[in-house]
């Protein structure tokens, strides 16, 4: 079985403000990114910290459980172990979506699932324009144990890079997928483009 594991627990201090409530065509952040994953997977947990309780509020409408990460300050690695450690026994991989990349979209997590269900390695990253983005699928039948060991704000991405031979390539069309949101220009740019996308909401 592949789940989403939704990282919403970060404080944004570069954006000033809690990024993943952040109004976007009438919804915060956080749903946008946990919807589509609840369009793509039958189990999605979204990890909860600063701002716990407006996170919960934000996804109350959909299918999702919560993983309450108490160490958020420590940094993102600690929202990984709590979403990995919510996740089901049975869970064979899983995707790590950001709360603020409200692009991505279930056709792209299908693509992920796809990829892995083909083989060929363990970890899958989407790619496009030559540049490697998020959302990352593991395979946790390799990963889960070193994931439960991470530290610090760098998240997977040391895993990453220290084993390129194991990352799969899975093409995306349109680098847009990649845009999150760390400063105010970005959430402006954001909302921008998104209307373009879906004009009228």
């Amino acid at each position: 079985m592949i789940a989403a594991v939704v990282l919403a627990a970060g404080a944004a201090r570069r954006m000033g403000r809690t990024k993943q409530l952040l109004p976007l065509a009438g919804r915060p952040l956080v749903w946008h990114a946990a919807a589509a994953a609840c369009r793509a997977f039958g189990d999605v947990v979204v990890v909860t910290g600063s701002q716990g309780a407006g996170v919960a509020a934000a996804v109350a409408d959909l299918p999702v459980r919560l993983a309450p990460n108490p160490d958020w300050q420590t940094g993102q690695a600690s929202s990984l172990r709590a979403g990995v450690a919510a996740l089901r026994p049975e869970t064979g991989a899983a995707v790590f979506l950001l709360a603020d990349q409200p692009f991505v979209t279930p056709a792209l997590l299908d693509a992920l699932a796809a990829a892995y269900r083909a083989g060929g390695g363990t970890i899958y990253a989407p790619v496009a324009g030559g540049r490697r983005g998020n959302p990352v699928l593991f395979d946790l039948g390799r990963w889960r144990q070193e994931m439960m060991t991470l530290e610090g704000d760098a998240g997977a991405r040391a895993i990453v890079a220290a084993h390129p031979d194991e990352v799969v390539a899975v093409p995306v069309a349109d680098a847009a997928v990649f845009l999150d949101i760390d400063t105010p220009a970005d959430y402006e740019e954001v909302k921008r483009l998104y209307e373009i996308l879906h004009p009228g909401g």
